[in-house]
């Protein structure tokens, strides 16, 4: 998995990422279909979506292959900065064996990042890419992107990595585990197929909904600042866990991790809730009175 260090950048230079949309008079569109094929369709494939600027919706089906629908869309300062985005940044487009890889390249990319060598400057310009993916519903999925955008996901059963930084993370008819992380917005999931296997949701700004069925069996690690932790299944604590010893400039420094566990049934699974700013709601899907999205 790429190591991507535009992240740093997003959450310490955010506004830097984009250009000051009032500058921003020529506009140019573009739209982009392709259908991509695994190598072996009788086995689970995974798809890789690494955005900056945009949404990504992302939808499982029935059928084998994988339906690309992108909408591009350059912003920039004059005409001829147009083209310079046309030149600098490109949607990489990769098959290898059951992985497809969409990785959107330019200069705003870190040198560790891939092959560009540059620091990230205003080019006066943004390009923005809105992806409308459907993909096998038994598929691995890893979602990113930075700005400008929400994700959305929607019947999927495998595997699931979805990031997000100025933007809402929304999940429908789930039935794999994984992690949902972004910092100004909601993380709502909702399962069709309770969690085998640990999962995370983060949030900073913004509550965390997750939704499970009848029969629900899994250990919770709860935390937020200025919330409040709801359930619609009964609840024991779990006791707490032991602190964390360092040693620092000659003293030992113990750390607690600040989360609540509680647990739900006989118990299973850990799955981890984590907001700054929000409420944490544990639902039960049937009682939801409308749908996430």
């Amino acid at each position: 998995m790429k190591k991507i260090s535009a992240w740093v950048l997003a959450l310490l230079l955010l506004g830097g990422i984009s250009v000051r949309s009032e500058k921003l008079k020529f506009e140019e569109k573009e739209e982009i279909q392709k259908t991509l094929e695994f190598a072996d369709p009788s086995k689970a494939g995974e798809v890789q979506v690494d955005n900056i600027l945009g949404s990504i919706t992302l939808e499982g089906t029935e059928a084998a292959d994988v339906r690309l629908f992108v909408k591009k869309t350059i912003k920039a300062r004059t005409e001829d900065r147009i083209q310079k985005a046309k030149d600098e940044v490109e949607l990489e487009i990769k098959t290898e064996g059951n992985l497809i890889d969409l990785f959107v390249d330019g200069p705003f990319r870190c040198k560790d990042d891939r092959k560009k060598g540059k620091e990230w400057r205003d080019p006066g310009y943004e390009v923005h890419f809105d992806f409308d993916i459907k993909v096998p519903r038994r598929c691995d999925i890893t979602l990113k992107t930075v700005t400008s955008g929400d994700i959305v996901v929607k019947n999927i059963e495998g595997v699931f990595e979805v990031h997000n930084v100025n933007g809402k993370i929304t999940m429908n008819h789930i039935a794999g585990d994984g992690e949902a992380h972004t910092v100004n917005g909601w993380v709502k999931v909702d399962f069709t197929r309770n969690p085998v296997s640990e999962c995370s949701f983060k949030t900073i700004n913004g509550d965390i909904e997750i939704g499970f069925q009848d029969g629900l069996a899994a250990d919770f690690r709860l935390k937020t600042f200025n919330g409040d932790a709801l359930s619609d299944f009964p609840v024991s604590y779990l006791p707490g866990r032991a602190a964390t010893e360092k040693k620092e400039k000659g003293r030992y420094v113990y750390k607690s991790d600040r989360f609540v566990g509680v647990k739900v049934g006989k118990g299973g699974p850990e799955i981890k809730m984590d907001t700054l700013n929000g409420d944490l709601l544990i639902t039960k899907t049937k009682n939801r009175k409308e749908n996430l999205s």
